[in-house]
């Protein structure tokens, strides 16, 4: 692709093969691990796709040249989503790997900044060793077989994932441009040297090119065969279920109502909806019946003080978040019924214990929770708060603080698992693609049974039209996926801009959040597209100054 995927194959093949099997460990040089030698056998493709499996959650410098400690791939690409909406929203001024930078929009904004880089690079990462078991598996020259075919079936899942990735970040909104002339990513097949690249394919283009992989990873997965894991490494392995919940998110981004619809109806099959218990657990487990895709983490290859809850759960113990409680927008907060059960990973009233944080009302002195009458009370409900969530004493809290995301060993450093699609995703793009095509009937029964699922009183008999319904929706695709990373995506769908001064206020402090605070919507601001790395631009033949976005 450019100057770091020109060497980067037989450097991952080399971190592929040598790091998942113990057999594996007397190392070889790396110029001597060849393509041949890793598309050998069926056990050594498994191998690239493993190696590929934990390329999503590794710190990049682990899996290509160039790349750097400060980014652990999805535990920051997860997060980020939510981060840049402010969703996620910060109360003190901490920039911990560029989170708050990030949060400012000063990140994604600047061709030179280490988040759109890396992004770019993790992705077509992803892309040249998809392309690799594509090719070789689809030349022939191999005796198929049921576990082959889910090889290449994962592998054009994979190729679909990323360019629908690059091309969400890269390119122009699909709805709210003109796909057939707005420029998109470069589409790449190569598998061998030189990688030379090519000019950007149009956003039409590389959605067709995605839905071309998809269909043929549905088909690949036909009478295939899966490893033999089980537990949460077993959703960490692309399925046919996967490539329907990609199909459905590729639809619904296109407005492919009618598919979007039909796919997330199928994906989520065999999926039960979390029950009240399970969905407080946490999520930071790939065994949660909801999980449809999710990394598992191996401890042994932790990423510390680099992973999606150091970022964004206020269990971790680390600076970020002892220092800068997430907390969530209290509009969304303040809305939720009494008798839904999602409302009490919230604490709106929690004790504002951080001197530095942004509103200036940290400490007892500048206490202005009227719940607490002396400062012996406000200390109470800090150190029972601690203890309810196993924080550490380093740990401030704030109003509005979530605890959706919980570590397993709270109050930790330990990883937990990354999960990347859920069935209650699935139930919410079924609703807005039957709402989008003029169902409004069809909309409420989709959403119906997530809806009851989390608020035994919830009736949609309330939602008499389909702005309101919508209005409705939305708020719940805000909810359920809270802190999961959807908010970037779903404001260029529906064309949203940022407002955390409206109606009453999102929690967020002005000062903190500087030119983010205020965001004009998609189809008016470039700035929701994410710069190309001028990195690339640089070393890549066929882009040029005019292809910077």
């Amino acid at each position: 692709m450019s100057y770091k995927i020109k060497y980067l194959l037989l450097i991952f093949l080399s971190i592929s093969i040598t790091s998942c099997e113990e057999e594996f460990l007397e190392r070889r040089p790396t110029d001597a691990i060849s393509a041949a030698d890793a598309l050998a056998n069926e056990d050594n493709m498994q191998l690239i796709l493993d190696g590929i499996h934990r390329g999503l959650y590794s710190q990049s410098q682990t899996v290509f040249p160039g790349g750097n400690t400060a980014r652990a791939n999805n535990h920051y690409w997860v997060p980020l989503g939510d981060n840049l909406t402010g969703d996620l929203i910060h109360s003190a001024n901490a920039n911990n790997l560029s989170w708050r930078s990030a949060m400012q929009w000063n990140e994604h904004t600047q061709p030179t900044s280490l988040t759109t880089e890396l992004l770019w690079y993790h992705r077509y990462n992803i892309i040249l060793h998809a392309n690799l078991l594509i090719n070789e598996i689809e030349s022939g020259s191999l005796t198929e077989t049921a576990r082959l075919r889910h090889i290449l079936g994962q592998a054009y899942a994979y190729r679909a994932y990323a360019y629908l990735s690059l091309v969400q970040h890269y390119g122009r909104g699909y709805l709210i441009g003109d796909p057939a002339s707005d420029p998109g990513v470069p589409i790449l097949f190569s598998s061998e040297t030189p990688f030379t690249s090519q000019p950007r394919s149009t956003v039409q283009e590389v959605y067709n090119q995605i839905g071309s992989d998809l269909e043929a990873a549905l088909s690949a997965f036909e009478g295939s065969e899966g490893p033999s894991v089980g537990g949460p490494a077993a959703k960490a392995q692309l399925s046919v279920d996967v490539a329907q919940g990609l199909k459905a998110r590729w639809a619904l981004s296109k407005g492919d109502w009618a598919t979007a619809a039909e796919a997330a109806a199928k994906a989520r099959e065999g999926y039960a909806l979390l029950g009240e218990d399970e969905w407080k657990s946490g999520f930071n487990s790939n065994e949660l019946s909801e999980v449809i895709w999710g990394s598992n983490v191996i401890a042994a290859e932790t990423t510390f003080f680099r992973s999606y809850f150091y970022l964004a759960s206020n269990t971790f113990n680390g600076s970020q978040i002892r220092n800068n409680p997430k907390i969530a927008d209290r509009r969304m907060v303040d809305a939720i019924p009494e008798t839904d059960y999602r409302k009490d990973v919230f604490l709106p009233d929690a004790p504002n214990s951080n001197t530095s944080a942004a509103n200036g009302n940290g400490g007892w002195e500048n206490n202005t929770n009227p719940l607490y009458t002396t400062e012996e009370e406000f200390d109470a409900a800090i150190a029972e708060i601690k203890s309810t969530y196993g924080l550490v004493s380093g740990h401030n809290t704030h109003p509005y603080m979530h605890f959706k995301l919980k570590q397993a060993n709270p109050g930790s450093i330990d990883p937990d698992d990354v999960i990347y699609m859920r069935a209650s995703e699935m139930y919410l793009i079924e609703a807005e693609a039957k709402l989008m095509m003029g169902d409004l009937a069809g909309a409420k029964e989709a959403l119906k049974p997530l809806a009851e699922a989390r608020d035994e009183e919830w009736s949609a008999d309330e939602f008499n039209s389909e702005e309101s319904f919508f209005e409705h929706l939305k708020f719940q695709w805000r909810l359920e996926m809270y802190a999961e990373g959807f908010g970037y995506t779903n404001h260029i769908r529906w064309d949203e801009g940022i407002d955390h001064a409206a109606n009453g206020g999102s929690g967020a402090s002005e000062v903190l959040y500087q030119g983010a605070f205020q965001m004009d919507k998609p189809s008016v601001n470039d700035d929701w597209i994410f710069k190309i790395p001028q990195a690339e631009i640089n070393a890549n033949p066929n882009l040029g100054p005019s292809d910077q976005n």
